[in-house]
Formats: structure tokens, C-alpha cells, sequence
């Protein structure tokens, strides 16, 4: 029996129901394998309590430990602090959860700690791993390579938790190569690709599903946090080239206003639409409904919505981002374009005028599994406790 410690701040909860839920998933399809037995703890970064907003206070409210989705998930409390005082994050983390982690192992003993986000996680999971004698392993996502790398002291913590760990994933080859370049072992990052649902996320009536969501076409949806990285500035400029077309952005974050002022000041604000956060069965017949999902990132991993989309049957629009190239293989799957309105409203009329069928849009996705990607992880984890012992 192999017994996996899941580590991740990225981790879905009723306050959060689409926040990191490709983690829960991958999780899911872990615990899934024969042989392995899997306990979550989902920290959860907390300012001191003068400085909560509502959301950290709806958090706050969240209990200890419970069942999630059919796994125990534990969400202990750590400090954390804006600015440059969060580069602690890591080491707040790992205080906390020594003793928690002790309690909790007198009732699962542990053999591997799986990291799912190299900051702070990987950061707290090299330290915990030293003080319990377990391997560790540290998957690499995208903003924490991407964004955290970026700032200097962050970067040092990275760099040390990386040596230390006893295994490296990276969700794109892409990415993969993005670590080298800052200074991690290119030959010990094992490129670990994301699954889908496709019980979830499949092609259905597209005129049907939008008149399901008393929506017409055309109908262009664009997915994640809202911020600058993400490009949904961009996506709604080029809607301004695109007549007719709605434009969806799911998601919730700092530029939710400014991006709504946006659209305002393009006249567009009827023809914009912003959900806020979704849970996966609420964003799986909005993207099926979709003539193509829009994603203009600066800097991705490899974004799981690509996908998701795919396997829906709808092409994606997507900037020459992380992994993309890795999943959009053919014709079929979508285009590759500029970082600009021009450039994206150009590729959104022509998929318009010319969409492609959606089971070859789909085929695009067959190699991406749930069970494949839940085997892998499994295998990985297995071997370094192997190479432990």
C-alpha cells in the first residue's frame, strides 16, 4: 500500500468550488489506483485578522478537516503577509504543519509527500519531508515558475526546495524547460501531463446547450483568474471586431471592475458577461456551448481549460503560452495567434466562418486521461519511495 500526503494551497472548497480543481481531480485519480491510499491537506494562507476581506473571513469559517468530493481533506491556518514578507510563506507553512502533520501520522503513516504547487508548497514540503524522513515531490504548474521565480528571494526558496526534493513534475514540456531556465535540473523534471473528464466534458448540440443557457451565437467563452496574465482585456477589444458575439469570462480576481468598465467604455457591456468563479459541472456545458474558448495568457503551464475544451468538441484561440503547442497538434484543435485584439478577433471570425467538425476537435484530446495521468502520478511516487528505501 503506498500512502500519499497531498500538499496543496490549490485546492477546491465551498467558498472556492472551481479553485484549483484540476488538482482535486488529479488527486482524485490518484486515489483511484490500486494499492494507493491518499490523505489532502489543503493549507490555507490567512492574513492577521485586521487585514481579512470577506473572502479570508468565509475561509476562516471552513472546518479543519472534512470530506471533500470523497477524500479527507485537512485545511490547517498559516499567516501570510503582503509584500515582501510573504517570501516567509514557505517557512510559516512548514511550522505550522510539523505538529499537524505528526498527529495526523499517528493514523496514516505517510510514505511520500506529493507538492502540487512548488510555492510555497514545495517550499514547506522539503522541510517537512527532512523532519519526517519521507521522499518529496514538487510538480511545477506555471505562476509558480512564471510569476513567484521571478521575485529574487522567492526564487533562492525555489531553487533549494528543488536539490532538495526527490522528484520533480512539470505539467508541459514547455514549462519544463522554463525551469531549466532559471537554474533546475532539466534532467530531473518528469513532464506530467493533465487529464480530462470526459464524462463531464464532452460534444453535445451546440444550438441546443446555448439555447439550454438562454444564449445565441456567436458565443465565445474566455477562462481564469481575471488580471492582466490571464488577457481578458484582450479578448474583449477583439470582441469589438466580432459583430454579434457574446463574450463569457468565468472567473473572478483583482481586474473583475476594470475589466466590467471595459466593456462598458468599448459598448459592449451587453455583450459581455462576467460569471465569476464556476464549479466544473456548471463550466462543462457553457464551453460545449461555446464556438471556441479565447485564452490570450501571457505566461500559462500547460491550462487545463485548453483540454477541457478540446474534449468538448470546441477549438481553442490561444497566445503562444506555455504548453500550448503540446495540445493544439492539428488544424483542428484551434489556433496559435499574436497576443493582440487584431490578432485574436482574426482567428475568432474565422473559426466562425469556417468551424471545425466537433469529433475532430475532440480527437485532439484522446490522449489525455484521468486514469493515465492518476497511473503516472502513482508510478512516479512509487519509485521514489523505492529509491528511498
Amino acid at each position: 500500500m503506498l500512502r500519499v500526503l497531498t500538499l496543496s494551497t490549490l485546492y477546491p472548497d465551498r467558498v472556492r468550488p472551481g479553485f484549483g480543481s484540476f488538482v482535486a481531480r488529479q488527486t482524485q485519480a490518484l486515489a483511484g489506483q490500486p494499492e494507493v491510499e491518499v490523505r489532502v491537506v489543503a493549507p490555507l494562507g490567512l492574513p492577521i485578522p485586521s487585514l481579512r476581506r470577506s473572502l479570508h473571513r468565509q475561509l476562516a469559517e471552513l472546518p479543519l478537516i472534512e470530506t471533500f468530493d470523497g477524500l479527507s481533506v485537512a485545511r490547517p491556518r498559516f499567516s501570510t503577509w503582503p509584500g515582501p514578507a510573504g517570501r516567509g510563506n514557505g517557512r510559516r507553512m512548514a511550522k505550522v504543519l510539523v505538529p499537524f502533520l505528526a498527529s495526523l501520522r499517528g493514523g496514516f503513516p505517510f510514505d511520500v509527500i506529493d507538492a502540487e504547487f512548488f510555492w510555497p508548497d514545495g517550499v514547506a514540503a522539503v522541510v517537512l519531508g527532512a523532519h519526517f524522513g519521507v521522499p518529496v515531490s514538487i510538480k511545477a504548474r506555471g505562476s509558480d515558475i512564471n510569476h513567484w521565480a521571478t521575485v529574487p528571494a522567492v526564487r533562492r526558496r525555489i531553487l533549494a526546495a528543488a536539490r532538495a526534493a526527490d522528484g520533480l513534475l512539470a505539467v508541459s514540456d514547455a514549462l519544463a524547460e522554463r525551469m531549466a531556465a532559471i537554474g533546475i535540473d532539466r534532467e530531473r523534471v518528469t513532464v506530467h501531463h493533465t487529464g480530462v473528464d470526459s464524462t463531464l466534458f464532452h460534444p453535445v448540440d451546440r444550438a441546443a446547450a446555448r439555447a439550454a443557457l438562454e444564449l445565441r451565437s456567436p458565443l465565445f467563452v474566455t477562462i481564469g483568474t481575471l488580471n492582466a496574465n490571464k488577457g481578458q482585456a484582450i479578448a474583449i477589444d477583439a470582441l469589438a471586431a466580432v459583430p454579434d458575439a457574446t463574450l463569457i469570462l468565468v472567473g473572478d480576481g483583482p481586474d473583475r471592475e476594470k475589466l466590467a468598465a471595459r466593456a462598458a467604455e468599448r459598448g459592449l457591456a451587453e455583450r459581455v458577461r462576467l460569471t465569476g468563479q464556476i464549479a466544473p459541472a456548471e463550466l462543462a456545458p457553457l464551453i460545449a456551448a461555446a464556438d471556441a474558448v479565447v485564452q490570450p495568457s501571457a505566461n500559462e503551464g500547460l491550462a487545463n481549460v485548453w483540454v477541457e475544451a478540446l474534449a468538448s468538441g470546441t477549438p481553442v484561440i490561444a497566445t503562444a503560452a506555455g504548453g500550448i503547442a503540446e495540445v493544439l497538434d492539428r488544424p483542428a484543435a484551434g489556433r496559435i495567434v499574436a497576443r493582440d485584439p487584431e490578432s485574436v478577433a482574426a482567428a475568432m471570425r474565422a473559426i466562425l466562418a469556417n468551424p471545425p467538425a466537433q469529433a475532430a476537435v475532440q480527437a485532439a484530446a484522446a490522449r489525455f486521461s484521468w486514469d493515465g495521468n492518476g497511473a503516472a502520478l502513482a508510478a512516479h511516487l512509487e519509485r521514489l519511495v523505492a529509491q528511498r528505501h
